[in-house]
């Protein structure tokens, strides 16, 4: 059975930082992209951030590009979410999600798993 193990979420002041880390486990495929969704109350879950499997090729919403980080680990099942300049809109639950894909898809829809998500909080 497929794990998504989500950790790194907080409380956090506008403009502070977190680093968000996702471990996958109990999986048989082989290559797959991975990404972060978040959603808060009353919003429409958005990718964040999404990573191919060999890392060559990333994706950012237009709200946190320059703001935020995607990267893996150097064992593949692990990514990061490096998150700059933190603002209010960005409190939401953050969910890790992967793909049996090598490449990145667009939407929810094209990731098979996702994981319980981390609570990120940003206090103006």
């Amino acid at each position: 059975q497929v794990q998504l193990v989500e950790s790194g979420g907080g409380l956090v002041r506008s403009e502070g930082s977190l680093r968000l880390s996702c471990v996958a486990s109990g999986y048989t495929f082989n290559d797959y992209a991975m990404a972060w969704f978040r959603q808060a109350p009353g919003k429409d879950r958005e990718c964040v951030a999404a990573i191919s499997f060999d890392g060559s090729s990333t994706f950012y919403v237009d709200s946190v590009k320059g703001r935020f980080t995607i990267s893996r680990g150097n064992i593949k099942n692990t990514i990061y979410l490096q998150m700059n300049s933190l603002k209010s809109e960005d409190t939401s639950v953050y969910l890790c999600t992967i793909r049996t894909e090598a490449k990145t898809g667009y939407g929810l829809a094209a990731y098979d798993y996702c994981g319980q998500g981390t609570q990120v909080t940003v206090s103006s």
